[in-house]
């Protein structure tokens, strides 16, 4: 990959909770477009990543480029303005807003971000994508279900016309028919061109729908690598515990 086409370029990424080194050199690269799973047993960095990445984490240490901008110590609405949207494990949604007030509070143009080729994400076309949700449109986030919690989040990010989407954890604790639903639109956002960051425990369909991935193991990079060779490989199922 030459550096115009990544979006996400991080080498030897550290992370401390405290005292506790829980991230020991990662490099992660996403280009546009492309789907990139990130696997793990719990507990193995994954989500510290994720928010190291973001700038959640305030002890950290490495080189993290946006779009060749250098965010090392980027802050998390800096890389939002970016066009980096965070769908994070337990949703995030505003409980006291509607479904509607959930979805346009954040909402952007691609005229807004600076990215005029990329497809509208209007409201209209969320509420194509998650019908559940247009039927729900006054209904307050915390009166929603887990699924349409999760759609709602999904939406929102959508809304903000991003160039990069981190989904972690984006099926946990949903009931098939649901899980199935998040699956169709995560392979719709890879239709539309959309660079994703993949978290899910069914690794399976993680590495069939990922271009490339990446394993972790008590905080250090394992295996990475196209997501078929990564499949293929036989200490996978150790690293994952399967």
């Amino acid at each position: 990959m030459t550096q115009a086409e990544l979006i996400l370029d991080a080498h030897d990424i550290h992370a401390w909770y405290g005292s506790s080194h829980v991230l020991h050199g990662v490099a992660l690269q996403i280009a546009r477009g492309e789907t990139v799973g990130l696997l793990g047993r719990n507990g193995m960095g994954k989500s510290t990543l994720i928010r190291s990445l973001l700038g959640h984490v305030a002890q950290r240490d490495g080189q993290i480029h946006l779009f060749g901008r250098d965010m090392s110590r980027g802050k998390p609405h800096e890389m939002a303005r970016l066009g980096v949207a965070y769908v994070p494990e337990g949703r995030g949604i505003f409980p006291n807003l509607s479904v509607r007030e959930n979805l346009v509070m954040a909402a952007r143009t691609p005229k807004d971000t600076g990215r005029d080729n990329q497809q509208d994400w209007t409201l209209d076309r969320v509420l194509a994508t998650f019908p559940r949700l247009a039927e729900r449109m006054t209904n307050l986030g915390a009166q929603l279900s887990g699924g349409e919690q999760q759609m709602l989040s999904i939406g929102r990010a959508l809304m903000t016309h991003p160039s990069l989407i981190i989904l972690d954890e984006a099926t946990e604790g949903l009931a098939p028919l649901i899980v199935a639903e998040i699956w169709r639109v995560i392979g719709d956002i890879r239709a539309a061109g959309i660079a994703t960051l993949i978290v899910d425990r069914d690794y399976r369909k993680v590495l069939a729908r990922s271009d490339r991935a990446l394993v972790l193991q008590k905080g250090q990079a394992v295996l990475a690598g196209p997501s078929q060779a990564v499949a293929a490989d036989p200490a996978l199922a150790g690293f994952l515990g399967v």
